[in-house]
């Protein structure tokens, strides 16, 4: 097997976001802090990604580069894991995460809105857009966790036993996958408008320990909404759609 180091050097300007992602998590961390999107919009090469933020995509890989000298290859892992540890870990950190960031991040919104709303109006799009992307994600994850979730846990289990599987009401995997795609895009969207209406989560001159609190704590949500939609989008989705193919 590769090292992480070999593989991050094949890179280049044309490699798609969501396999430099996958290298390992430090990768991930590198890609974040330029502002570029691996997780909706993995598809993209580094050079398209670099063009729409203006960031040098061969100062990219040179960081990538120097950052995977002191990594390993334990992030690769999940892509051969069984998916039933994948399903849970996304349950367990990202899904558990979600619930308890939100009504946390939008209490210290609304107290931070109403300390300040009047010198910086922002806050309260801030804190409505912050809404959005809460009420998306709970429904997200119910549906993720009652329906999809079960059916690629029951199909791995009937494909390591040589069993059937029952055909699912919506008759592939395909059509919830494509569903949950477009809502990860959907959330993806309003938390880009939270970072541009807080300058990058920068807090203003007179920002208070509580507004600055706030602003990290969306940085903080932001940043796992990331990692959470690249696990799914980059490793489980097609993980999944190629063990139905398989199964039929």
């Amino acid at each position: 097997m590769l090292t992480v180091m070999e593989v991050i050097m094949d890179f280049n300007s044309g490699t798609k976001m969501k396999d430099l992602a996958l290298a390992n998590p430090t990768a991930r961390q590198v890609l974040e802090d330029a502002g570029l999107d691996y997780c909706c919009g993995g598809g993209k090469s580094l050079h398209e990604a670099c063009l729409h933020a203006s960031v040098s995509s061969e100062g990219i890989l040179n960081r990538l580069r120097e950052n995977a000298k002191d990594t390993g290859p334990d992030d690769l892992n999940w892509m051969a894991a069984p998916l039933c540890e994948l399903t849970r870990h996304i349950r367990e950190k990202h899904h558990r995460y979600v619930r308890e960031a939100i009504p946390r991040t939008q209490a210290l919104s609304d107290k931070v809105a109403t300390k300040h709303g009047m010198n910086h109006t922002e806050l309260v799009d801030i804190g409505n857009l912050f809404a959005g992307v809460g009420r998306e994600m709970i429904m997200h994850m119910q549906k993720e966790e009652q329906i999809l979730f079960p059916y690629m846990d029951g199909l791995e289990r009937a494909m390591n036993a040589h069993g059937s599987v029952e055909p699912p009401f919506f008759q592939t995997v395909k059509n919830p996958i494509h569903a949950m795609m477009q809502e990860h895009d959907a959330a993806g969207e309003l938390v880009r408008k939270i970072r541009v209406l807080t300058s990058n989560y920068t807090p203003p001159g007179d920002a208070c320990t509580s507004f600055k609190a706030l602003y990290e704590a969306l940085r903080e949500f932001e940043t796992d909404l990331h990692q959470h939609v690249h696990l799914e989008n980059n490793v489980l989705f097609p993980r999944a759609v190629e063990l139905e193919a398989s199964a039929r």
